[in-house]
């Protein structure tokens, strides 16, 4: 006691006073870290592998990953002779990606263009420590954007509408022909397993279901869900310990709303049994999804962070966007900025504010480049001598 006395009466008490003060505030700052988050040890993770499936919100996902390495001078593991996909539907393999066969690039850091996923190849090209991660999306909806926008393929070509290839199933649809994977269970086959099952042998369709799920789970670490998309962001910034400008975006690729269609419980009912493998795997990886934001971020934290995002995404709209929102393609002003159309869907655009200039002006448009575009850039940035080549594009090279 006495010697607590002398302290506080000496000039050092100050100093004493200081130091406890420094450290109640640390032990706040700890206690607030949320499960899971090692702040002390957190670094951006550069290598990145994101399995693109279809109609997911996965061309907003690839814009993010575009903006993100390209800012950073980062190198893309981009499809072989300039292509836009990594030959899907084909099974990926590690010499489709461009310097792979020629060796002329040392280290890839992020790979996120569309292919049917193959794990051992792509251990191949990306390093040890790859972060993986992908969307999944309720396979109802999925149904009804894939039927319009894929609606020229052999399966699709005769129905006169949903329906009525859903009634027709199995009658008119042909595993042999070309592309008539898009429309049954997508999501199974994108991720490298077969997405043709009887949906008359019940057992067979639960094994399969598990087995593609054990899978996913060993070789991913995390699956978004589209529906939930700013939460997926959130949950994806801190798993890659990056910023809330990291993963900002605006939707690209989306439909105008002229070309949705309302789809009735029936319809629903039937989209489920079709694309049964489909349904068991969005099921569990919502299911595991909420109990990840349950158990890392919690969800008082997860509404103050989509706020903040969406916050963010609104200053953005205001500062980039002339309309503040998307534009049917016939309105987008600028020729490079015009979104690919295909199928019966209409792809909306966007137009940029006028009086942009410098550093504003390059990020406002990277942020509403299209998926084609970009990629298209990005190959000229990493391999300018071939992008000039009056050889690129040959068959022969696959």
């Amino acid at each position: 006691r006495r010697r607590l006395k002398v302290v506080l009466c000496s000039p050092l008490r100050y100093l004493w006073m200081v130091l406890m003060a420094l450290t109640v505030l640390f032990a706040r700052v700890i206690s607030e870290v949320k499960p899971g988050i090692a702040t002390s040890t957190c670094r951006p993770k550069n290598h990145i592998v994101f399995l693109k499936t279809h109609k997911t919100a996965s061309s907003t996902i690839l814009n993010i990953l575009y903006r993100y390495g390209d800012s950073r001078n980062l190198t893309f593991a981009l499809p072989l002779n300039m292509h836009s996909q990594l030959f899907y539907p084909f099974f990926f393999a590690s010499h489709f990606v461009e310097g792979v066969r020629s060796r002329s690039v040392k280290e890839f850091h992020i790979m996120c263009n569309h292919m049917r996923f193959r794990p051992p190849e792509v251990r191949k090209v990306m390093p040890q420590d790859t972060f993986y991660f992908s969307i999944l999306k309720n396979p109802v909806a999925m149904m009804e954007s894939i039927f319009i926008y894929y609606k020229s393929i052999p399966a699709f070509h005769k129905a006169r509408s949903l329906d009525d290839f859903l009634d027709n199933g199995w009658r008119s649809y042909n595993t042999s022909l070309p592309n008539n994977h898009y429309a049954h269970n997508i999501l199974t086959f994108d991720f490298g397993f077969d997405n043709n099952v009887a949906t008359e042998t019940p057992g067979d369709l639960e094994t399969r279901a598990a087995t593609a799920i054990g899978a996913i789970e060993l070789d991913f670490h995390l699956i978004l869900i589209s529906e939930y998309f700013d939460e997926s962001m959130i949950l994806l910034k801190r798993a890659l310990c990056w910023s809330v400008d990291d993963v900002v975006s605006f939707k690209l690729n989306s439909r105008s709303e002229r070309t949705r269609n309302m789809l009735s419980p029936h319809t629903a009912d039937k989209i489920r049994a079709w694309n049964a493998l489909d349904w068991r795997l969005y099921l569990h990886f919502n299911a595991t999804f909420w109990r990840h934001v349950d158990t890392t971020v919690g969800r008082e934290e997860m509404r103050r962070e989509v706020t903040r995002l969406q916050e963010r995404r609104a200053e953005l709209a205001k500062t980039c966007l002339k309309d503040g929102g998307a534009v049917d393609p016939s309105q987008v002003q600028d020729a490079g900025l015009k979104p690919f159309q295909y199928g019966a869907a209409i792809i909306q655009g966007y137009n940029l504010n006028p009086g942009l200039d410098g550093p504003t002006k390059a990020r406002c448009q990277n942020l509403i480049t299209p998926e084609l575009q970009y990629t298209d850039t990005l190959y000229t940035k990493q391999f300018p001598e071939l992008a000039t080549s009056p050889y690129y594009g040959s068959p022969s090279l696959l």
